[in-house]
């Protein structure tokens, strides 16, 4: 009876290690997991960040370049007005100098 107790004994310690060593096998896997997908989940934050800030950055060019051509059209038609303003100060110009050289 010693002996059959001393194998349960035995056996019951055999048994417990198999556990321990599965359960820190699978606490491994568990981690390793974990790690894997923390790392996915890291590159697709990432990966989302940068299609945000390229679309950002593209937008930015667009408005840019609607808010470049609006500032174009708006400096040619003020120099248009100045150029139409100063022909009809030319044509006065000359038509005074012209009066006073007929005149004199």
């Amino acid at each position: 009876m010693a002996l059959e107790a001393i194998q349960k004994v035995t056996q019951a310690e055999q048994e417990g290690r198999q556990l321990r060593e599965q359960a820190a096998a699978a606490a491994r896997q568990t981690v390793l997991q974990a790690e894997r997908e923390g790392k996915q989940a890291l590159d697709d934050a990432r990966a989302a960040a940068y299609e945000q800030a390229k679309q950002m950055m593209t937008e930015a060019e667009q408005q840019g370049a609607a808010k470049t051509a609006r500032l174009l059209d708006e400096a040619r038609q003020d120099c248009d007005e100045l150029i139409r303003s100063a022909r009809t100060r030319l044509d006065r110009a000359a038509a005074l100098i012209t009066e006073r050289v007929v005149n004199e």
